[in-house]
């Protein structure tokens, strides 16, 4: 979870530093900011791989459970 809320802080700061080059007319600005919200956006996809794979291993494990049973009766 925690990787999330850094994601959003990430996120927003990118945010904050992008309207700030914006408002001054300062590329780098703009650019850090908008490459911080790739960033985040890059932490985000990693944390929805990581819950897709404990979600198919959460499958896999409940499928071999159920077959061990079927197989004891």
């Amino acid at each position: 979870m925690s990787n999330r809320i850094d994601a959003k802080a990430k996120e927003a700061e990118g945010k904050l530093e992008s309207a700030f080059g914006e408002l001054t007319d300062d590329t780098g600005h703009k650019i850090k900011g908008k490459a911080k919200q790739a960033q985040a956006s890059a932490m985000n996809a990693v944390e929805d791989v990581k819950e897709a794979a404990r979600s198919a291993s959460r499958k896999v494990r409940d499928a071999n459970q159920h077959d061990a049973k079927d197989k004891a009766n």
